[in-house]
C-alpha cells in the first residue's frame, strides 16, 4: 500500500466523519503509521504461528447486531471482534488506529453502511482489499428513507436550506436489524458469506443460523401478537427514532423528536409541546427512550404528562455489564416485547 496515500486518506477521513466526529488528525496519523508498520513486521510472524494449525477467520464488525449475529452462527470458530466498545454510544464512536489495522487484517469485515459509516468507505477506499471481503447490512435488505413525521424537529428547516441554495436530500435509514424479519435476512447474508470463506465450517454454520432463524421468527410471532390484541397502534420517543424498519413491520405509527440518526439532542419547544399534547390527548401511557442515550427529554414529557419511561432496544450497543453478561440481541428483543405490551396498552393495568 502506498503510504502517503493512505495517511493522506485518513486526514480526510477525520475531516469527513458525519455529525462531528473528528479525529485530532496529527495524533491519528502519526499512530496508525506506527502501527501499520508494525503490523507489517507482525504479519509474517502471524503466518509463521498458524502453520499447522487451522487458521479461524478473522471477524471485524463495527457495532452489536452484526457482532451477535455472527456470534450466533459461527460461535467460537471465528475470532471476532467488535470496533464499537461496550458501554460506547454509537453515533459519537471515532476509530482509532488500531481499528483502522484490525479492519486491515480482518477476512471479513461487517458494517452497516449509510450516511453515518461515511468514514468506513474512506477507510476501505484506501486499502488495498487483498483476499478481505466485506458486507454492509443496507446491502441485505430492502432500505427505506428517513421521514420527518408531524411534531418533529427539523434539523434545518426548508427556507434555510433554500437561503443557502441547497437541495433537501433524503438519507437511507441504516437501522435494519431493528425488525427480526430484517434480522433472518441479514443471517442469511452472513451466513452464506462465512460458508464460503471457510468451506469446512459450512455446515456448523448452517445448523446454527437454521436454529437462530427460527428464534428470530418466534420473536416476530411474539411482536405480531402483541400488535394485534394491543388497542391502539401509536409509539411515543423522547428520543431519536431508529425504529422505522421495526413499525413499518408491525404497521404501527410513532412520534419522536428527532429521526434516527439525528445529530441534534435539544429538541425545540415546538417539539415538547407537541409531544406533551399527544400523550395527554391519546391518553399515551409509556414515553420510551433508546438504550444508552440521555433521558432528559423522554422524562420532562413523563413529567408533564404521568407517562412512564421505558427503555426500547434499538441494540446499537449494550453497556460493559451486559457484554460480561453475555446479552445477546434477541434477550433485548424480547424486552422490547414486554415493553411493547405496556406502550400499546390502554394504561389502566
Amino acid at each position: 500500500m502506498d503510504k502517503k496515500k493512505w495517511i493522506n486518506q485518513i486526514q480526510r477521513t477525520g475531516r469527513n466523519i458525519k455529525g462531528g466526529k473528528r479525529i485530532f488528525a496529527l495524533l491519528l496519523v502519526f499512530s496508525a503509521v506506527f502501527l501499520f508498520g508494525c503490523a507489517a513486521a507482525d504479519s509474517g510472524n502471524q503466518k509463521e504461528a498458524k502453520k499447522g494449525d487451522e487458521k479461524k477467520l478473522k471477524v471485524v464488525t463495527t457495532i452489536f447486531p452484526q457482532y451477535d449475529f455472527v456470534r450466533e452462527i459461527a460461535g467460537d470458530r471465528v475470532n471476532l471482534k467488535m470496533l464499537l466498545k461496550p458501554g460506547e454510544e454509537s453515533h459519537s464512536y471515532e476509530p482509532t488506529p488500531k481499528d483502522i489495522i484490525d479492519i486491515q487484517n480482518c477476512d471479513l469485515f461487517i458494517y452497516v453502511g449509510g450516511e453515518n459509516d461515511a468514514w468506513v468507505e474512506d477507510i476501505l477506499d484506501s486499502m488495498d482489499a487483498g483476499s478481505r471481503k466485506t458486507l454492509r447490512l443496507v446491502d441485505c435488505v430492502e432500505t427505506v428513507e428517513e421521514e420527518h413525521v408531524e411534531g418533529m424537529k427539523e434539523e434545518r428547516s426548508v427556507e434555510e436550506l433554500h437561503g443557502t441554495g441547497e437541495e433537501e436530500q433524503a438519507e437511507i435509514d441504516e437501522h435494519v436489524w431493528t425488525s427480526p424479519q430484517n434480522a433472518v435476512k441479514i443471517v442469511e447474508n452472513l451466513t452464506t458469506l462465512l460458508c464460503q470463506e471457510d468451506p469446512k465450517g459450512a455446515d456448523q454454520y448452517r445448523q446454527s443460523a437454521e436454529a437462530y432463524e427460527r428464534k428470530l421468527e418466534k420473536l416476530d410471532e411474539q411482536f405480531r401478537k402483541v400488535v394485534k390484541e394491543s388497542p391502539r397502534k401509536e409509539l411515543l420517543f423522547g428520543d431519536r427514532f431508529p425504529f422505522r424498519y421495526f413499525v413499518d413491520e408491525y404497521s404501527l405509527n410513532y412520534y419522536a423528536a428527532f429521526p434516527g440518526c439525528a445529530s441534534d439532542t435539544e429538541p425545540s419547544a415546538a417539539t415538547m409541546a407537541y409531544l406533551i399534547n399527544k400523550v395527554k390527548k391519546e391518553h399515551i401511557p409509556v414515553v420510551l427512550k433508546m438504550e444508552l442515550s440521555n433521558d432528559n427529554i423522554a422524562q420532562a414529557i413523563a413529567e408533564a404528562t404521568g407517562a412512564k419511561v421505558k427503555v426500547f432496544y434499538s441494540c446499537h450497543n449494550i453497556t460493559a455489564e451486559q457484554f460480561k453478561e453475555h446479552t445477546t440481541y434477541l434477550s433485548l428483543m424480547e424486552q422490547n416485547v414486554e415493553t411493547l405490551k405496556e406502550a400499546l396498552s390502554d394504561g389502566t393495568d
